[in-house]
């Protein structure tokens, strides 16, 4: 019997909450007609996406607090409302996310006060002879009504609170559109760097080269050491050239990925990082290689994170890291930790996986240590 007071009293505090929601709602909708709508037509629709952006926090600590009742998460799906005005009215206007929140508001008017219904329950189910009596009687008959009532609150406010397929395929528009427009970012300052590297590394000792062999063409009747010292010398230009032009091959697609797989390409990167680093590798090595471009990018989120972490390593425990590759059900996942504080080279390597529709979760407190977490969707 007690354990059914406490589950009552539980039940009546979520519903406690849900009224106070419900007229919070009512004094939203009734400021908006009232106060909003006339100020919108005279001083212009600058406002519209603010309320919006209330709305959804309503909305938001509703879909809380039905998961918090239930257990279960509420997903959410809206647009984002940033940019100029004109941008932030379209997203609020057209995000299918706005009309879910409204629904739900408008109906939370009527359902939402349902736990008011709680105080003549308690009130049935608790007279003042029962508690006299040890709290036998109506308590157990009574009371589990209130528990039924905020599982119906719940159940109803999680039913349209939830996303709809047209939000989620709008969310879900959004999030590819940013994450091709970093990958073309991504690629352009890629291509920018190549070109870089060409003109200003081994296009300019090509060149020198090529002057080094006409004047040595030109000194060899009249003076056959110069010309030797010079044929050296552009040999020795040559082979710098050819080492630059495997820099620049290896920062598009590093041949030791073709060569070893990904396993053994990071393991020779660990090598010669000049860290102390543990590598651990899950599955990798048997069965099916992963596509050149998620192996590409796994070993650039490696490479990056090794070079941000050798960079700021200043004692003996920042000289440590560790890099764990794992083949999952749905692709590949990379873990990089570094001992050491430091810039995790974020930027870089979320436009990496953004572009193969992957995820990173970067942990960089101050001191360290700087972990890297990916996942990379693939089919194996």
């Amino acid at each position: 019997m007690v354990r059914t007071i406490r589950q009552a009293a539980r039940a009546t505090a979520q519903l406690a909450r849900a009224a106070v929601m419900a007229f919070g709602s009512i004094l939203f909708i009734t400021v908006l007609l009232v106060a909003a709508v006339p100020t919108l037509a005279v001083v212009g629709a600058g406002l519209l996406p603010e309320a919006v952006l209330l709305m959804r926090r309503i909305a938001g600590a509703k879909r809380r607090q039905v998961a918090e009742w239930t257990g279960r998460r509420i997903p959410e799906a809206y647009l984002p409302i940033e940019g100029p005005l004109r941008e932030r009215l379209r997203a609020a206007v057209r995000d299918p996310g706005t009309l879910t929140d409204l629904l739900w508001m408008i109906a939370h008017y009527g359902y939402g006060f349902m736990g008011l219904s709680a105080v003549p329950l308690w009130i049935a189910g608790l007279p003042v002879d029962a508690v006299r009596q040890g709290l036998l009687g109506r308590p157990a008959v009574v009371l589990p009504l209130i528990g039924q009532l905020a599982d119906l609150e719940a159940t109803w406010s999680a039913a349209l609170l939830r996303p709809s397929p047209k939000a989620l395929l709008a969310e879900r528009v959004e999030n590819l559109t940013q994450t091709r427009a970093g990958a073309i970012a991504a690629h352009g300052a890629e291509l920018r760097r190549i070109e870089r590297d060409l003109h200003d590394g081994a296009q300019a000792r090509l060149v020198s080269l090529s002057m080094r062999i006409g004047l040595a063409k030109r000194a060899y009747q009249r003076d056959p050491e110069a010309a030797l010292k010079l044929l050296e010398d552009a040999q020795d230009q040559a082979e710098q050239a050819l080492t630059e032009l495997r820099h620049v091959v290896r920062g598009i697609h590093p041949p030791i990925l073709t060569d070893r797989g990904l396993a053994g390409a990071v393991r020779a990167l660990a090598a010669s990082s000049g860290l102390d680093v543990t590598v651990d590798v899950d599955g990798l090595e048997d069965g099916p290689r992963a596509p050149a471009a998620v192996e590409a990018a796994a070993y650039f989120v490696v490479a990056e994170t090794l070079t941000n972490a050798a960079r700021h390593s200043g004692s003996s425990r920042a000289s440590r890291a560790s890099v764990h590759l794992a083949r999952t059900a749905t692709g590949l996942r990379v873990d990089v930790r570094g001992e050491g504080p430091g810039d995790a080279g974020e930027t870089g390597i979320r436009q990496r996986v953004a572009a193969l529709d992957g995820t990173v979760l970067v942990t960089a407190p101050v001191g360290g240590p700087t972990v890297i977490e990916a996942e990379l969707p693939c089919a194996w």
